[in-house]
C-alpha cells in the first residue's frame, strides 16, 4: 500500500469519526424528548452512514485511478529503460568491434 493510499485512509477514518462525534454532540446537547431523541439519531445515523459510504467510494475509485496511473508511468519507465539500455549494448559492440580491428 503506497504512502498517498494510507493517507486515503487515514482521511476517510478521521472523517467518519468526526462526523460520528459531530452528529451525537448535536443530538445529544438539544432539548427533545426521548421518542424525537432516538428518531433523530436514527435519521443523523443513517445520514452519516450514507455520507461514509460516499467517501468511501469517492476514496476507492480515486485510489484506483492513482494506482492505474503508477501502473502506466512504471511501464513507460520500463519501456525507456530498455531502449536505452539496447542502445548502450549497441554503441558498446560497436566500440569493441571498432578497437578490435
Amino acid at each position: 500500500m503506497t504512502e498517498h493510499e494510507k493517507s486515503l485512509g487515514h482521511l476517510f477514518v478521521g472523517l467518519l469519526i468526526g462526523g460520528t462525534l459531530g452528529v451525537l454532540a448535536g443530538v445529544l446537547f438539544a432539548p427533545k424528548s426521548g421518542k424525537e431523541l432516538r428518531s433523530e439519531i436514527k435519521e443523523k445515523g443513517s445520514a452519516v452512514l450514507k455520507d461514509a459510504k460516499n467517501i468511501y467510494a469517492d476514496a476507492t475509485t480515486k485510489a484506483k485511478q492513482i494506482v492505474e496511473e503508477a501502473t502506466q508511468q512504471a511501464l513507460e519507465l520500463k519501456k525507456d529503460a530498455n531502449r536505452h539500455l539496447s542502445e548502450t549494448r549497441q554503441k558498446t559492440k560497436e566500440i569493441l568491434a571498432h578497437t578490435e580491428k
